[in-house]
């Protein structure tokens, strides 16, 4: 089972790096294994709190190097919630990867444990029998201090539904729960990590002036 890491961090930055440059990225540094996976793209000025900027995977297991590859370019440029990144903004990034694992039905919509695992809702509309869906990773209701019923609520919304969430629109939920690992990469430590292990800096459009 593949846990994430820093070379799959750099390798989203690469990815991105080597968007702008119309260039091929550098090859991967971890096992190409076969899991769920997601990309956020959040963005730090002034020392304040990160503020996302994009945030896009999937459910469905993929081999990890294509994986990545595909929604690091994705969450970065075709997020709808957000303009498309621009290179300007490289120096504010951090990346975080999460590699999907663990998935089991739960008996309800509140069992599951905030901080521990990441959720999955599908459910139909009371009035129309839409069918809703929509996910919140295991670290959303944690930084958001949110109780069980808080983030399912707002994950109703995050799915659609406008309607009156009621005890009753709760109780149609069928819920998945997995849980993930994650890492963690800022721009600046992925310079460093370029520059210690292939000896240069990136640079974007061929100019020789690095981003740091």
């Amino acid at each position: 089972m593949a846990s994430a890491n820093r070379e799959m961090a750099v390798y989203c930055f690469d990815t991105l790096v080597s968007h702008y440059n119309d260039e091929d990225s550098p090859p991967p540094a971890f096992d190409d294994a076969n899991h769920p996976l997601f990309v956020t793209w959040k963005k730090i000025v002034n020392g304040g709190e990160p503020r996302l900027r994009g945030c896009i995977g999937t459910l469905e297991a993929r081999r990890l190097i294509g994986g990545f590859k595909d929604y690091a370019l994705t969450s970065a440029l075709r997020d709808r919630r957000f303009p498309p990144i621009q290179p300007k903004e490289l120096p504010f990034l951090q990346c975080t990867v999460s590699v999907l694992t663990d998935y089991e039905d739960a008996e309800d919509y509140l069992d599951w444990e905030v901080g521990t695992h990441g959720i999955i809702i599908e459910f139909t509309e009371p009035v129309t029998n839409i069918k809703r869906n929509a996910t919140y990773l295991p670290e959303v209701p944690a930084h958001e201090g949110w109780t069980k019923i808080e983030a399912i609520d707002s994950l109703v919304r995050k799915a659609g539904y406008n309607g009156e969430i009621t005890e009753a629109v709760r109780r149609r939920i069928q819920l998945t729960r997995y849980q993930s690992t994650l890492f963690s990469m800022h721009y600046s430590e992925y310079l460093s990590y370029v520059k210690a292990t292939r000896g240069l800096v990136p640079a974007i459009n061929g100019t020789s002036k690095p981003f740091s």
